[in-house]
């Protein structure tokens, strides 16, 4: 294959990536074909957690989720919810932000989508991506996910909203007749609700989003209520306050220990009325070693969580609403897709037909893949290898200033299609104002203090006049990735400030290079280590191979020890096997390549040796030609 097609062919893979709370999920487009990639595991979802073994190796996925027993203060869980934010984690002994860590399980999800495409990529890199996030994502969180994709190393094509990707990935193919669909996404750690018509076209289909809704309220959230029930029940028991009286050493290790199994009987008790949480061995304080066995039905933890299930309703009407007053009429909802694997619990299906009756739930959709198989499609899209859909999104809440008396006003309402671009004039408040500050907020509320303050500027040099007389032009402008732009101008004397929206949360562009340069340093130490670990394991087969070989040579009734020969072979033999168990890499490699003559003084010696029947076990001295007569 030429460079050049194969160039063609890794920049037309548009990768499609869920980047979950709890899991990620990956998957491509081929053709109108999507197909969701394995990871090494042979999973088609990937945990979203890093962690740090004992030699300072960092793991992602399902090794690093097995290391949260040996490494609980380093293990990472629902980074996700943490974007967005200055929050800073622990990780190899180095502060690290959400960016970072949501890098590193982007670079790892990547890694292995080239493996599995290695024979199209022909070593070339997959570098574009369309990445998903909660469609409640604010600002900040959004312009995180891009700057994460970004220290990955990647071309973040586009920002999705969950929703939105699910019922891309359903109404690919089924866009026969127009039809309004309802997305309920119950995640790790977000709940989102969308409301969207497919309107099927003479060139296509249009996918577009009317309103949406949602709240910080995930699969995560119900894990807690279990693991708070099993606390109080254990203490009205035995009357010991397990959380306080754990042995301080294996706190963290307990807790974590505890955590996982209450994901598992939630999981569980979405197949089976009743199961038992039972852990034993937790060591407390007075070192005694206490066990749990609780029983716990499903009516019980339905009954833990109806605020949760009355919350998540409470969004649905909400997202109802929204598209009613944008619509401008009472809308009947044709089909419900179910995203998000916490989706499966029973109760999110009776309260879906007790809204909605018996057949609209729609289960065609894999509610854990259907994210990313939408993104994949969505890449599909803008690489213009599918020409037939047309994705309308919406800004999930309005955006707007601060005016006079601290009122916010809005620019852009909630749930207005984007990209969009809306602009007001302003004035000033008093007279001979020589500046105005501009405070961007994003909400719902009247007072723009009670909204979320976006970004802040300055635009100065208005000549001076009497307040209500200069015009200040203010834009907003919302790329179709959701991230915001705003600036002012004075339309007298043409001065203008402008600004792309980083909250204080948002990082810098210095931050971002030098989380790239980190990345880039960690991605060469991961090289390193997969060599070494090769070197290893190669020399680690010869040792054994030239091992059974002088017990080969010795089992002959003429073997010599004093043969200068052989005394030369198992010096060679030696040397290696010393610098191996010391894991010398440097002098390893260079050992390894004397390996040549190891096994050309072996088959000397061998030949010197009579042989004693037909059936003689004969030992291949060349492990790396094994390897390679399997291939």
């Amino acid at each position: 294959m030429s460079e050049e097609k194969t160039k063609n062919i890794s920049d037309k893979i548009v990768v499609g990536i869920d980047l979950g709370t709890t899991n990620s999920c990956v998957a491509i487009m081929e053709g109108r074909n999507p197909r969701v990639l394995e990871n090494p595991e042979g999973k088609r979802t990937t945990p979203s957690v890093v962690s740090v073994d004992k030699e300072g190796n960092i793991l992602v996925g399902e090794s690093a989720k097995n290391n949260a027993a040996f490494n609980p203060d380093e293990t990472i869980f629902s980074i996700k919810s943490k974007m967005g934010t200055k929050e800073k984690v622990k990780l190899g002994g180095k502060d690290m932000t959400p960016e970072q860590i949501s890098a590193i399980i982007l670079r790892y999800l990547i890694g292995y989508a080239e493996e599995k495409l290695k024979s199209e990529l022909q070593g070339k890199s997959l570098a574009r991506v369309v990445i998903t996030i909660p469609a409640r994502f604010e600002d900040a969180a959004r312009k995180a996910t891009e700057n994460a994709g970004t220290i990955a190393g990647l071309k973040v094509e586009r920002i999705i909203n969950e929703p939105t990707a699910a019922a891309l990935a359903y109404g690919l193919d089924r866009s026969e007749r127009d039809q309004k669909i309802l997305v309920y996404d119950l995640g790790g750690g977000t709940f989102d609700v969308s409301v969207l018509q497919i309107t099927k076209g003479k060139e296509g289909a249009t996918f577009e989003v009317i309103s949406t809704a949602g709240e910080k309220l995930g699969g995560d959230n119900f894990n807690q209520r279990i693991f708070n029930y099993v606390l109080e029940e254990f203490k009205r028991k035995n009357n010991i306050d397990l959380l306080a009286e754990i042995k301080e050493e294996a706190k963290n290790e307990t807790i974590l220990r505890l955590k996982a199994a209450s994901e598992k009987i939630k999981e569980k008790l979405s197949g089976k009325l009743t199961e038992r949480f039972a852990e034993a061995y937790i060591p407390l304080k007075s070192g005694k070693l206490v066990s749990i066995d609780i029983e716990i039905t499903r009516a019980k933890f339905e009954d833990l969580t109806k605020d949760y299930m009355k919350k998540t309703l409470e969004k649905v009407e909400e997202a109802l609403r929204g598209a009613e007053k944008k619509e401008g009429k009472k809308i009947e909802i044709d089909q419900i897709i179910l995203v998000g694997g916490s989706t499966r619990m029973p109760m999110v299906e009776s309260l879906i037909k007790s809204r909605f009756g018996e057949k609209k739930i729609n289960k065609s959709v894999n509610p854990d893949e259907v994210v990313a198989v939408g993104a994949a499609v969505q890449g599909a899209i803008l690489r213009g290898d599918i020409k037939d859909v047309l994705l309308l999104d919406v800004t999930p809440l309005s955006l707007g200033i601060e005016t006079e008396g601290g009122i916010f006003t809005k620019l852009i309402e909630g749930n207005t299609t984007i990209p969009t671009r809306k602009s007001e004039i302003f004035s000033t408040a008093v007279d001979n104002q020589p500046s105005v500050f501009i405070r961007v907020y994003q909400g719902e509320r009247a007072r723009a203090q009670d909204n979320k303050l976006l970004s802040a500027f300055e635009l100065t040099g208005i000549e001076p006049a009497r307040r209500g007389i200069p015009q200040i032009e203010v834009i907003f402008d919302i790329d179709a990735n959701g991230i915001v732009s705003v600036s002012a101008k004075d339309k007298k004397t043409g001065k203008e400030q402008s600004i792309v929206i980083k909250d204080s949360q948002s990082l810098s562009e210095e931050e971002i290079k030098r989380m790239i340069k980190e990345a880039e340093e960690n991605r060469t130490k991961d090289e390193e280590l997969k060599s070494n670990l090769e070197t290893l394991n190669r020399a680690q087969a010869y040792c054994y191979t030239f091992e059974k070989q002088i017990e080969e040579f010795k089992s002959h009734k003429n073997f010599k020890e004093d043969d200068p020969q052989f005394q030369e072979f198992k010096k060679l033999y030696e040397d290696l096997k010393k610098l191996t168990e010391e894991k010398n890499y440097p002098e390893l490699k260079n050992q390894l390549n004397k390996v040549d003559e190891l096994m050309k003084l072996s088959n000397e010696l061998m030949q010197k040796m009579p042989k004693e029947g037909n059936d003689e076990e004969v030992i291949d001295v060349d492990p790396k030609k094994k390897d390679d007569d399997k291939k």
